[in-house]
């Protein structure tokens, strides 16, 4: 059997001939007569709704916007016997999927559109299947690492140091898996290290700032991240996972009460002046300096490594970047004493 389809329409001889033709090609169909029918059949069992525009005491566009509020995200696509500019803007922006005319005339093509509206849904469904999935993952990678270190807050300092040196190793072997990224974290450390002593900070600053930085992309553990290795720039559901990294490693992080400062700065160092950053968008002073120091290290060493699909820039060529981007991206006094530490070098 195909997929079950929701009809809405007040004509009972069109309601008829849709579902005749729906039913020919294997489909499921429930129909109603009006939007307030469709709101009470309505579930997460349909695939897809065919709602005429012009219905009497609730019409079209009153029952999508009903139904956008509902959040089943089941394509719509709308009936209409009299096409017009002004229905296509607001379907849109109502969110329908597609438009389709009556009477139909040629059976095929009406399929071929409800087919692609199936898709789509389809398309959704394993969305959310995929990002529920990857969310239980985590969580249970999470959970895991959060009970064997549970007991961290009870021992002495020389258990911490354990601690940070097991982790250490863990996040070098993950980046020595892939020639591209191998070193990273050393290379980002070393420059947070030298910005902040040009900057002056104090000693217990230092210590979280290279606490911060060894431990930046410890949420990579628990992802996976082959994509990285590919001949050529990730897609958007590749970049999606790969932005999960920051709030990941937090968590992973937030079992380690002394590191409090730290988880912090893990999950904003890919944060940006502007609030363009992820994961939370927080910009400007919500940023701090210790951040902001890493945010710089890390891309500054991103962009002076080699990558497999684009050659790396030089350190000339890299601090221009920092600086074009000082004051959306970077703290620009910042940039400038970065600057002076990699150029005198």
């Amino acid at each position: 059997m195909g997929s079950h389809i929701l009809i809405a329409d007040d004509d009972l001889l069109v309601r008829s001939a849709i579902e005749k033709i729906l039913t020919l090609f294997q489909h499921k169909v429930t129909s109603v007569s009006n939007g307030y029918e469709l709101l009470e059949k309505v579930s997460d069992d349909f695939d897809v709704i065919i709602l005429d525009i012009n219905m009497p005491d609730m019409d079209g566009f009153q029952t999508l916007e009903e139904l956008n509020k509902l959040n089943l995200e089941i394509p719509v696509l709308f009936l209409t016997g009299a096409g017009s500019m002004d229905y296509a803007v607001r379907a849109i922006n109502l969110g329908a999927y597609d438009f389709l005319t009556k009477p139909i005339e040629d059976i095929e093509i009406f399929h071929v559109r409800v087919k692609r509206a199936i898709e789509k849904r389809h398309y959704i469904l394993n969305e959310k299947r995929n990002k529920e999935n990857l969310k239980a993952e985590v969580l249970e990678k999470t959970k895991e690492l959060a009970d064997k270190n549970i007991l961290l807050e009870k021992y002495s300092h020389h258990l911490e140091r354990a601690t940070l040196s097991i982790m250490s190793s863990l996040q070098t072997a993950m980046e020595e898996k892939d020639g591209y990224t191998a070193g990273h974290t050393l290379r980002v450390t070393e420059f947070s290290m030298k910005l902040a002593k040009a900057t002056q900070l104090n000693k217990d600053d230092l210590i979280v700032l290279q606490r911060a930085a060894q431990f930046h992309d410890i949420g990579k553990l628990v992802i996976d991240l082959s994509c990285i290795q590919k001949a050529g720039p990730l897609n958007d559901e590749e970049w999606a996972l790969i932005k999960k990294h920051p709030a990941v490693g937090a968590s992973i992080i937030e079992p380690l009460s002394f590191m409090d400062r730290e988880r912090e700065i893990i999950r904003h160092h890919h944060e940006k002046i502007d609030g363009s950053g992820y994961p939370d968008g927080i910009s400007g002073n919500e940023l701090d300096t210790l951040t902001r120091i890493i945010t710089i290290a890390d891309s500054y060493d991103a962009m002076t490594s080699r990558r497999n699909y684009r050659k790396n820039l030089s350190t000339q060529e890299a601090v221009e970047e920092l600086r074009r981007c000082g004051g959306t991206h970077f703290d620009p006094e910042l940039v400038e004493i970065f600057a002076g530490v990699v150029l005198s070098s």
